[in-house]
């Protein structure tokens, strides 16, 4: 089981920042990723940003270069850097930390963080 704990979220006008981190207990497999994705009430989790193991980073279609993901590896660390933050982006924001086998698809979450963006 790895524990994800989250840092960081909170309330802020539109046009702010704000800077989610996570922290592993582990990274049990080498190929892995780390990202965050968030949710509203009555909506799917979506992706917000990922990166892979090997430094790929992936984002969702609403960030539009607003957002920056960052890992550090050997401390099993994820970071979210928004800017440019909108009331749209109102959301929980959820750590993820994910990996497949040729078996299964094993996914741990973080117990998310708030993000209000004031108008």
């Amino acid at each position: 089981q790895v524990q994800l704990v989250e840092s960081g979220g909170g309330e802020v006008q539109a046009g702010g920042s704000l800077n989610l981190s996570c922290a592993a207990s582990h990274s049990p497999v080498t190929v892995n990723d780390m990202g965050w994705y968030r949710q509203v009430p009555g909506r799917q989790r979506e992706l917000v940003a990922r990166e892979t193991s090997s430094g790929s980073p992936y984002y969702g279609d609403f960030v539009d270069g607003r957002f920056r993901i960052s890992r550090d590896i050997a401390k099993n660390t994820v970071n979210l850097q928004m800017n440019n933050l909108k009331p749209e982006d109102t959301a929980v924001y959820y750590c993820n930390y994910h990996y497949s086998t040729y078996a299964r698809v094993v996914d741990f979450w973080g117990q998310g963080t708030q993000v209000t963006v004031a108008a």
